[in-house]
């Protein structure tokens, strides 16, 4: 036994490779496609600000929509927000130890702080507008509409709670950055430099400049997503709210909002428009049923057609139900969802309605009416009209008259 030869083993061949296993090819195609989504979202959040220009439409709205709003209630705002309010600053300071808020509007019971106040409120609401310092003046916006919102916060019609969560937002936002005075100034400055060549920067002073371009851009373009999804929650909340009611689900709550005394601004308009339950019934239903669809319908055209019944909806509620700042900041917010290419195509078809009304205008001097009044000087010699035509037909002169053009030019 101990002297037996052992045989000789041939070499270990190497293993001839498989094919990977359908489950192995699964995983591995799961895994580039969750990196090109982790990419793709992570290119849309630093590569460039989105919706600039609807940033901009937002700024434009909620800011005027504001200056409307309190200068509307210039009238009243002592019995609003001032020291002649059934609601006081002390109570309103009891009511900020229990919720947190603050208001300016109640370091001073002065009259002459508040209309102070009031004025600078106005002040920053337009400058707002016209995204002057829009850095500075969406903060002091901001501060605006809370204080106000909190002195009187019973006394509002719940219009403003979307407007102060939208300033809150677009302090966030690049919303200076079109159809703005700081857009304008930037345009001239780049226009009278022309092309300098730019200051020498050292590499971490570059590094810094492109970390603050960066950041910027991650933050806007997520206030931009932050503001899309709260009109979302909004619509969605508000349409499965409505689907739990019986009014709604029976076509019946339209028609007892239209009977309401307190939302009935013109009372012989909505006892109108009352008198057809079915149609009534119908645009019932149609509102729950965009309110619910709202969130779904964003990522196609179909959204065109569905913004444009919201936007007649809340026209309606304005008009029908004395609710215009309500109206207003939802088709304001409406706007985020419409691309930039909507908002630059409108310079376009503006210039080209304007030029197609000029072409329309009859030119200068070949549009004399037949009142007109002929020249009056003495022709020279060169224009003289010939004695032998001063004879001409009363209607070849009315005829030259008419169309502008002198008897011997005709």
């Amino acid at each position: 036994m101990g002297n037996e030869q052992i045989p000789q083993l041939p070499p270990t061949a190497a293993a001839p490779h498989r094919p990977a296993g359908p489950e192995t090819s699964l995983f591995g195609t799961a895994h580039r496609w969750l990196l090109d989504r982790i990419s793709a979202l992570w290119a849309l959040l630093t590569d460039r600000p989105v919706s600039l220009y609807a940033a901009s439409v937002l700024r434009i709205g909620y800011g005027l929509l504001y200056l409307i709003f309190l200068l509307r209630e210039f009238p009243h705002r002592a019995e609003i927000w001032g020291p002649d309010s059934p609601w006081t600053p002390a109570l309103a300071a009891q009511l900020f130890d229990q919720t947190g808020w603050n208001s300016f509007l109640i370091l001073s019971d002065s009259r002459a702080y508040f209309e102070l106040c009031y004025v600078l409120a106005l002040v920053t609401s337009a400058l707002f507008t016209l995204g002057w310092r829009t850095r500075i003046m969406a903060v002091l916006f901001a501060v605006v509409v809370t204080s106000f919102h909190a002195r009187a916060i019973f006394m509002t019609d719940g219009g403003d709670n979307l407007v102060l969560l939208m300033s809150l937002y677009l302090v966030l936002t690049a919303c200076g950055r079109r159809w703005s005075l700081d857009a304008r100034r930037e345009r001239l400055r780049a226009a009278g430099a022309g092309n300098p060549p730019g200051p020498v920067r050292s590499a971490y002073t570059q590094q810094l400049r492109d970390a603050r371009i960066t950041l910027t851009t991650v933050v806007h373009n997520c206030a931009m997503f932050v503001i899309a999804a709260q009109v979302c929650v909004l619509y969605g909340s508000a349409g499965l709210y409505k689907v739990q009611g019986p009014t709604w689900g029976g076509g019946t709550a339209l028609h007892y909002a239209l009977n309401l005394e307190l939302f009935q601004p013109w009372p012989a308009l909505s006892h109108l428009v009352a008198e057809y339950p079915m149609a009534i019934a119908i645009v019932g239903y149609v509102t729950v049923l965009l309110q619910v669809a709202f969130p779904f319908v964003l990522f196609g055209r179909l959204k065109y057609p569905v913004l444009t019944v919201l936007l007649g909806m809340h026209i309606g509620i304005a008009v029908l139900m004395g609710l215009p700042l309500f109206s207003g900041a939802m088709i304001v917010a409406d706007a985020v969802f419409l691309p930039d290419r909507f908002y630059t195509f409108l310079p376009h078809l503006w210039r080209r309605a304007t030029r197609r009304t000029r072409v329309r205008q009859p030119a200068p001097g070949r549009a004399a009416g037949p009142g007109s009044v002929p020249s009056q000087g003495r022709p020279d010699a060169s224009t003289a009209p010939d004695p032998k035509r001063r004879a001409a037909p009363a209607l070849q002169k009315g005829t030259a008259l008419t169309t502008g053009l002198a008897p011997d030019q005709s």
